[in-house]
């Protein structure tokens, strides 16, 4: 017999891990499991709780529904009816099982079968005819979010119905088409925003959104799926209550059969299964449910579940297919990317001939080889995966396959980053690698080249005009055209980019340097080797020993300055940069004797007249080095309004504390 304490010990794990799922999927849109994945989740909590049934508790995750309203969607709504989730099934037994557990307790009962959309249910109110309120899911049984505005754009959606019945509700589910989908995807790239992973995470994310115009430009989708409560007329079936829909202009679910058998069940369920492909939409199931509306209210429901009605979910469709090769790919980061290349295989209806491998990790677990037979399928109906190898199909004289140590791309030296499974190019000029190099160099913390977004970077690169950052200062040669592209804009748009990039080339070399993306070298570290080099052409000459002196200098960091000055197509661009007019030198080049020298500063609050940036601009300056944390080695802490706890930890250490005019005075800079 098991041992009850490790019973309760895996409850405890499997309830823990589901709820997080579950708030990833319902709250957060952003899921990381694969619904056959969770299914095995749940579906192992479900067996134990069988076998144990004095472990149910009311919290447990089969006895809820879905997620939390959340209130920044939308006000709070009451659910008039429960918006109740489905038992899942995975067999044709389980299924044959419901069509006679109702049989036997119903007088000859019809089955509708239906599509089982893959999006965000929706429940619309009806008064007199004319749409009241929209309200999601939220916990299913008390409130779900108020979404009418959002639902008012979405282009199924009836404002208004010709019957004009006192009270009329159905619920369906918005969803997203696969060409909606990839049309917000590309946007999002150009913009240099995160893609969504999925259309139900977008048609979720979005329906939630606080801007209705967002809501009609993502081109949402809505099948009403279920009458939840009418008055002024009776529906004796679920298939009358749909043809009423139709004749209002409501568009119901797709394709739905009535059945009376479990064989013809099973039929339209695998009907509709081998159709999923052709669709222009994803689906993760189908679903069964009484056709007799009166018999539903007969059954009823659990707290979690319809007695009526159960989804049948399709397991993951695999198909064994060859290896042919693996190609590597850079991405903006830098990130080398293996990818399998196969013998074509069709899978829920499209050809697949490709999926990621991930990374070498994944590839050594997998012992994949080129030649290799293996195992392909769809993780959640939608990105193409490998499973395994077949091992017993494998021809003699396969090698494992390695990423190597140099870039795919440029050929430059490619590391895998340190408790990462990603190997990475560190050539920070790698072409692959050209726009966020860009973006990196225009940023705040480097050039501040302001108004130089991703969206004109991206455009420039298209068109030839960027090809590494020293073509930021050749831009002005092409200012007619770029007016008359339109490229940034009008002419005052232009010319307002053009005078930024101008102005940058004033800037102290630190900020140079920390935009040249040399691994390691970010704002801080560049400031302290402008201190102690003054140039970049001494930075250049330095050698190993003068490089480690420089405070917080590492020997990987020192590693990748000297191989980053000592590679010739740097030396090429530097020597562009300067015959461009990009200062190279400090402007404040600070002597061993300036009057902070060697000490170091931590600034806390709000300073009556210097903001922060000058006023570490005024301790560099000077000779000083300004750190964000208070700790022995602080000499000054510099005090303004609201200083906080920084200032409670100085006092307890026994650190100086200055006002701004204290700083001042000690700069000998007094006001």
């Amino acid at each position: 017999m098991a041992d009850i304490k490790e019973i309760r010990k895996e409850l405890r794990e499997l309830r823990k891990e589901i709820r997080y799922h579950n708030r990833r999927y319902y709250d957060e849109d952003n899921p990381e499991l694969s619904d056959y994945e969770y299914d095995r989740l749940m579906l192992r909590l479900k067996a134990i709780e069988k076998e144990y049934p004095e472990l149910i508790t009311k919290t447990s995750p089969t006895q809820m529904v879905g997620g939390k309203a959340k209130r920044e969607a939308g006000v709070l709504v009451k659910h008039d009816v429960p918006m109740l989730s489905l038992q899942d099934v995975f067999s044709k037994a389980e299924i044959v099982e419901f069509v006679a557990s109702l049989q036997d307790v119903l007088d000859a009962p019809e089955f509708v079968v239906e599509e089982k959309i893959d999006g965000l249910s929706m429940a619309l109110r009806y008064e007199e005819g004319k749409l009241v309120r929209a309200i999601t899911r939220g916990d299913g049984i008390l409130q779900g979010e108020d979404v009418t505005e959002n639902a008012r754009v979405i282009g199924d959606v009836r404002e208004s119905l010709e019957d004009k019945l006192p009270y009329f509700e159905v619920r369906g589910e918005v969803y997203m088409e696969r060409a909606a989908f990839e049309a917000v995807n590309e946007r999002q790239e150009r913009l240099g925003l995160k893609p969504f992973a999925n259309p139900r995470n977008c048609a979720a994310g979005t329906l939630r959104q606080l801007d209705s115009r967002i809501v009609e430009e993502r081109k949402l989708s809505l099948f009403v799926f279920n009458l939840q409560a009418a008055r002024g007329r009776e529906f004796a079936t679920h298939t009358e209550a749909y043809e009423f829909m139709k004749a209002q202009g409501i568009k119901v679910i797709h394709g739905y059969k009535v059945c009376r058998t479990a064989e013809e069940v099973w039929e339209a369920i695998r009907d509709i299964g081998d159709s999923r492909g052709e669709l222009p939409y994803d689906i993760d199931g189908a679903v069964v449910k009484l056709n007799n509306l009166a018999d539903r209210e007969k059954l009823g429901a659990t707290s979690k579940v319809p007695r009526w009605a159960i989804a049948y979910k399709y397991p993951p469709e695999e198909k064994e297919t060859v290896l042919r090769s693996i190609e590597l790919s850079v991405g903006r980061t830098g990130r080398i990317t293996p990818t399998a290349v196969f013998d074509p295989v069709r899978l829920c209806g499209t050809k697949v001939e490709r999926a990621t491998l991930h990374n070498q990790d994944f590839m050594d677990e997998l012992d994949v080889r080129i030649g290799d037979t293996i195992r392909v399928y769809k993780s959640g109906e939608i990105i193409p995966k490998v499973k395994s190898v077949v091992k017993d199909k494998r021809p003699e004289g396969t090698v494992p396959f390695r990423i190597g140590d140099k870039c795919p791309v440029c050929g430059h030296r490619a590391e895998r980053e340190e408790n990462t499974a990603d190997v990475k190019c560190m050539n920070p000029n790698c072409p692959a690698q050209l726009e966020n190099h860009i973006l990196n160099f225009v940023s705040r913390g480097a050039m501040d080249i302001k108004g130089f977004g991703a969206a004109y970077i991206r455009e420039l690169i298209e068109h030839g005009y960027l090809q590494d950052v020293a073509d930021i200062y050749r831009l002005q040669e092409h200012r007619e055209e770029l007016i008359a592209s339109g490229i940034i804009g009008k002419e005052k748009n232009t010319d307002k980019l053009l005078r930024a990039i101008e102005d940058s080339k004033e800037n102290e070399p630190q900020q140079l340097l920390a935009g040249l993306g040399i691994p390691g070298i970010g704002r801080a570290a560049a400031r302290d080797l402008m201190h102690r080099f003054t140039s970049i052409d001494k930075l250049q000459c330095a050698g190993e020993e003068e490089l480690i002196a420089v405070p917080d200098m590492g020997e990987i960091s020192v590693r990748n300055v000297r191989e980053y000055f000592a590679d010739e197509t740097n030396q090429k661009l530097l020597c562009s940069l300067k015959e461009l007019g990009v200062n190279m030198v400090s402007h404040e080049a600070v002597s061993a004797e300036g009057a902070l020298s060697g000490k170091t500063f931590v600034i806390t609050g709000t300073l009556p007249t210097l903001d922060r940036k000058e006023a570490v601009a005024l301790i560099e300056k000077h000779g000083g080095k300004v750190t964000g944390s208070v700790s022995k080695k602080t000499d000054y802490l510099v005090a303004g309004e609201a200083a906080g706890s920084k200032l409670a930890k100085a006092q307890s250490l026994g650190t100086a504390i200055l006002s701004e005019e204290d700083l001042l005075e000690l700069c000998g800079e007094h006001r």
